[in-house]
């Protein structure tokens, strides 16, 4: 489990693609440059979703792990 201190979580969990991207892309736009969002999703589409919303927009892509079906992901803002 990664340290980074989240400055909010953004609750995914029961939603099918595109909306976990989407509801990160919302909360990213809420915090500040650098600031870290978590993401948690049941959609197993959104390790490749969230790799390819990261290489695209710029935002880092710090952490991508499974806990049983849930999928956790943790993105710092970039710009």
């Amino acid at each position: 489990m990664a340290t980074e201190n989240v400055t909010l979580v953004v609750d995914a969990k029961g939603l099918a693609c595109p909306m976990p991207v989407f509801k990160a892309k919302k909360g990213l736009q809420s915090v500040q440059i650098g600031e870290v969002v978590e993401v948690l999703s049941t959609d197993p589409g959104s390790v490749a979703d969230f790799k390819a919303f990261a290489n695209s927009t710029g935002h880092e892509l710090l952490l991508s792990e499974q806990d049983g079906t849930v999928y956790r992901f943790l993105l710092r803002r970039a710009k």
